[in-house]
């Protein structure tokens, strides 16, 4: 079993700091007259385009992926990439941006339940405790914030989906880290995950312009760090730890969606949600500390 070292944590909470940045973000875009399936076109289209640049660029060795992979890469990367996404971008119409946060951030359970089944990975008794803490961080940020009443609609539904999708999407890419690296993996998946979002190119470019410059921005630095960059470096993390582990740094992200949108979008968090974030760090600290049940096997990203 893995441990999460510096590294693996550093990248891993770099990705949800960025990820926890675009909550908000993506809700500014929908409000600034986006329209879902455009705002999350656009989006992996500059990610996309960024993951093109790259493997084009002379002297990266990027390698296109085996003939026996391609599959499960279209099939990881519909679910990881175009299943969560559309999940987020469609929720988020009704759901604030704080709220989206805080439902993702029960992507561990999931990932350490499946993790268990998939990867045969384990937690200690104390790492089950520190799951189980986390969820309840999560249930009283949730309740802090007042829209526990949204449990009957379809945002809620669709970021339920997505917390699903990414969960699965974390742990069965693991094994192809024996294979390729992971800034290559994640163009694998930004490509395959990008295809379906064309059924909404129709009026897209009008959508785009008629757009509020504030949108444009924000659907494009989301595009960029969160949709590219962040996915790079919680791909790396993967690669260096477990997926169960490396999950749990997650339940921070609603600390950092609470903070961006309180202060971009002024949703002001309860005093509850301020103790679930801190109870939900806790919970890191028990899984990542103290939860390990067995000593490392390194199983790294495939070398050039």
């Amino acid at each position: 079993m893995y441990v999460l070292n510096k590294k693996a944590f550093g990248l891993a909470l770099f990705s949800v700091i960025v990820w926890g940045s675009a909550f908000a973000a993506i809700r500014a875009s929908l409000l600034g007259g986006y329209s879902p399936g455009h705002l999350v076109l656009f989006r992996f289209l500059i990610a996309s385009s960024i993951f093109i640049i790259y493997a084009l660029w002379p002297g990266t060795s990027f390698r296109l992926p085996r003939k026996e992979d391609i599959g499960k890469i279209l099939l990881l990367g519909w679910i990881g990439i175009s299943v969560y996404q559309l999940g987020i971008t469609f929720g988020e119409e009704t759901v604030s941006a704080s709220t989206a946060g805080m439902m993702i951030a029960s992507a561990p359970i999931f990932t350490a339940l499946i993790a268990i089944f998939a990867l045969k990975e384990r937690l200690s008794a104390f790492g089950w405790v520190g799951l189980l803490v986390g969820m309840l961080g999560t249930f009283l940020i949730m309740l802090g914030s007042g829209e526990m009443s949204f449990a009957g609609s379809k945002g809620i539904v669709y970021i339920l989906i997505a917390v699903l999708a990414t969960s699965a999407f974390f742990v069965y890419q693991k094994p192809l880290f024996q294979r390729y690296r992971p800034i290559e993996l994640t163009a694998y998946f930004t490509w395959a995950g990008t295809l379906p979002f064309f059924i909404f190119f129709p009026g897209l470019v009008e959508g785009i312009q008629a757009a509020s410059f504030e949108a444009n921005m924000s659907a494009i630095y989301v595009g960029i760090f969160p949709a590219a960059i962040a996915y790079v470096a919680w791909a790396t993390a993967l690669s260096l730890s477990d997926a169960g582990v490396v999950t749990s740094v997650m339940y921070v992200e609603p600390v950092f969606a609470i903070i961006v949108a309180s202060l971009w979008l002024h949703e002001v968090p309860g005093i509850l949600s301020l103790i679930g974030a801190t109870i939900a760090i806790g919970s890191v600290v028990i899984v990542n500390w103290v939860g390990k049940k067995e000593p490392p096997v390194l199983h790294g990203p495939a070398e050039n």
